[in-house]
């Protein structure tokens, strides 16, 4: 590690903030630029991170900048990595702090010579110059918490109470109004939001669960049930839609991040896998039961549970002496064992006693 002056680590003027993984892990680091810009009020401080993440910090107030990086487009390959590299180079950077590790991030920050490179000791950890231990495996803490470990070299300390946040745009807004209109959902009508899909198998509730806690929603409370998840994940919604009695909504493909944060604004509740659209829904201040399996620590709840008094977990231990996540030999029993009433019961902390 390199040795560099205490000024310029505890003094930076332009800050770069990188994030380049999934759509709920940096809605967990937004707490983040807040703190930064409070400990640093006059720096400039810009956030990089995916071309399809954009929305969600696009118009945050502690940013001066958002830079946006297309693994699968302009910055393709090596090459792309090296001009996406110069191009950051020419906006004169002097810290950079990677929230998330990857070789490719690390690599622009040391080509883009920015002097202060803050990061985890791995992928490539040559290209820091103040790297610390990765301990999230051990899921002691929540994301957005272990988020701030990597503040410690420019002397920001986690504030006690941590809040995330996504911005909402009125033309967002006025799209989903749009698209909920001609699906004959009247603007106005309460709804829950479901989203039956999530990144690994490990995490994904049988769908004709689903599909029953929205026919027990929709008939208990009387409220529309909107089911949700990336144009990828489909088939999650498709297999509900299969199985369900009462009329859904199926928003699945349609929406974009924007879109999407408003959808969940506006509903009175979102049940969902452990999967981004939890994350969003706090971030905009709608409660969010999240369905868990896994115990393994750093999979957990402890670490990815929904933030705040209005987040509520559903989780069962079967006493797997390991967890082996996406290998597991037992058919996901933790999420076998959870049933519709198990997260019915949740729900109605929010939605009130069944009529």
């Amino acid at each position: 590690m390199v040795s560099l002056p205490e000024s310029r680590v505890s003094s930076p003027q332009r800050i770069l903030v990188t994030r380049t993984d999934r759509l709920g892990d940096l809605v967990l680091s937004t707490p983040v630029f807040q703190t930064i810009r409070q400990r640093f009020p006059n720096a400039h401080l810009a956030c990089l991170t995916f071309l399809e993440n954009r929305q969600a910090v696009e118009g945050n107030p502690y940013l001066n900048e958002v830079i946006l990086y297309d693994k699968l487009g302009s910055e393709r390959g090596w090459l792309g990595n090296l001009r996406f590299a110069r191009g950051i180079s020419k906006r004169r950077f002097d810290t950079v702090i990677h929230l998330h590790s990857t070789n490719r991030m690390h690599l622009v920050g040391w080509l883009a010579g920015i002097p202060v490179r803050i990061g985890y000791r791995k992928k490539n950890a040559w290209a820091l110059t103040h790297s610390i231990e990765d301990r999230k495996g051990e899921g002691l803490k929540h994301e957005s918490e272990y988020n701030f470990d990597l503040l410690k070299p420019l002397g920001i300390k986690a504030p006690p109470r941590i809040e995330t946040f996504m911005p909402l745009q009125e033309k967002d807004r006025i799209s989903l109004a749009l698209l909920l209109g001609n699906l004959g959902l009247e603007e106005g009508t309460g709804y829950v939001v479901l989203n039956p899909s999530a990144s690994c198998p490990s995490k994904v509730w049988q769908a004709e669960r689903f599909a029953l806690l929205a026919d027990k929603l929709h008939q208990n409370y009387g409220l529309a049930v909107v089911l949700i998840g990336s144009l990828r994940d489909r088939h999650y919604a498709t297999k509900v839609r299969e199985h369900v009695r009462s009329p859904v909504v199926d928003l699945s493909g349609k929406l974009s991040v924007g879109m999407l944060a408003w959808l969940l604004k506006q509903a009175r509740l979102l049940i969902s896998n452990d999967s981004g659209p939890v994350h969003v829904a706090r971030a905009v201040g709608t409660p969010a039961v999240s369905i868990f399996g896994r115990n393994l620590s750093g999979l957990s709840p402890r670490r990815w549970g929904p933030l705040g008094s209005e987040g509520r977990v559903v989780h069962k231990e079967v006493a797997c002496p390991v967890c082996l996540a996406h290998r597991c030999p037992i058919n996901f029993l933790c999420l076998d064992v959870v049933s519709v009433e198990d997260v019915a019961e949740a729900a109605e902390e929010f939605l009130g006693k069944s009529n």
